[in-house]
């Protein structure tokens, strides 16, 4: 897999999933929601890991300038 994400992009992402995941575990967010939330988070911190969004891929677009 080619990085695709920059720095930034990456950084912005495990903050988001911080912030879902505080959501969820502090109450303020239950139910299927809630599930939905701490998936997409989960999706958030592993693309931040490994520096390529799937999503991105398709669309030939990177906030990766290297």
């Amino acid at each position: 897999m080619k990085r695709n994400m920059s720095n930034t992009d990456r950084i912005i992402r495990v903050i988001v999933a911080a912030l879902f995941a505080y959501l969820y575990f502090s109450g303020a967010v239950t139910g299927a929601f809630g599930i939905v939330l701490l998936v997409v988070a989960a999706v958030f911190v592993l693309t931040s890991i490994v520096a390529f969004c799937p999503l991105y891929a398709p669309f030939k677009f990177s906030t990766y300038k290297g």
